[in-house]
């Protein structure tokens, strides 16, 4: 075996130290033999990582159950406030969210997949289980699709290879052409619609956020709930103060990167 081959081996103890983390995530708490069922090895490995884990506080052990750890929450903060666009957009975000009533997500595009990185909302916001740290699926959401329609079509086959389209509801696309078809309307006229393919009953618009190249970094959506939030609200008003706000945050990048680089326009 090379060098090579042998350095890009992924490292299985990190592996599963992850796959703990996650199974953490999504459940809340669990007991040493709860994690155990979950893999194939001795019960004196796992309790070896959480230990590792629980010494960085990463994890905490509370009547003899695991759970994360709030060390866990600085990395996040951290890692979302070096986000350039993040600054510009939160009070557009805010603003958005005042002038319609309705939720307003700010999302960054992270790999394949998307990240939900705040939220605003106004006076009727439509609750659902949409949360700050969310990873979704960019083919089941206004602002992933719009992500989508402005990637390099190289790597809109790259995700749809390594993520597929699974079903969220009914209503998600689940055929490759279909939406291919519709990313290349959506990058006509600069926004995406989600008519209840993420949650039965919400619709949204979304449109996506460029860096200085035109990459799409991330996008923002506007949602409610599908009774409300329809007919030329959906059509025209929402996707006309969106792109209006999207306009806003590109100027603030851009004079932001001029002011960097020295070259005032």
């Amino acid at each position: 075996m090379s060098g090579n081959e042998r350095s890009n081996r992924p490292v299985t103890t990190t592996e599963t130290s992850i796959r703990i983390l996650e199974l953490l995530k999504a459940n809340g708490r669990l007991s040493l033999a709860g994690l155990a069922d979950e893999f194939e090895m001795a019960r004196s490995t796992i309790h070896r990582h959480l230990l590792t884990l629980e010494d960085n506080d990463l994890v905490r052990r509370t009547d003899g159950e695991y759970h994360l750890g709030l060390r866990l929450l600085d990395f996040g903060m951290r890692a979302r406030d070096r986000i350039d666009f993040y600054h510009a957009a939160r009070p557009l975000v805010d603003r958005l969210a005042s002038e319609t009533d309705e939720k307003v997500w700010l999302v960054a595009k992270d790999g394949r997949f998307s990240v939900h990185l705040y939220k605003s909302y106004g006076d009727n916001p439509l609750e659902t289980s949409a949360r700050v740290g969310q990873r979704r699926y960019l083919h089941q959401l206004a602002a992933g699709k719009a992500i989508l329609s402005q990637l390099p079509d190289e790597e809109v086959r790259d995700v749809l290879d390594h993520c597929g389209l699974p079903e969220q509801t009914e209503h998600t696309i689940t055929e490759r052409d279909e939406l291919l078809g519709e990313l290349d309307g959506i990058d006509e006229r600069g926004y995406a619609f989600n008519r209840g393919e993420s949650i039965t009953g919400l619709n949204a618009v979304g449109a996506p956020i460029r860096d200085a190249d035109g990459y799409p970094v991330g996008a923002i959506s506007i949602s409610g709930p599908a009774n409300r939030v329809k007919g030329d609200l959906l059509r025209e008003e929402l996707p006309d103060k969106l792109l209006a706000a999207i306009d806003e945050i590109h100027i603030h990048l851009r004079y932001a990167s001029n002011e960097e680089g020295g070259r005032p326009e």
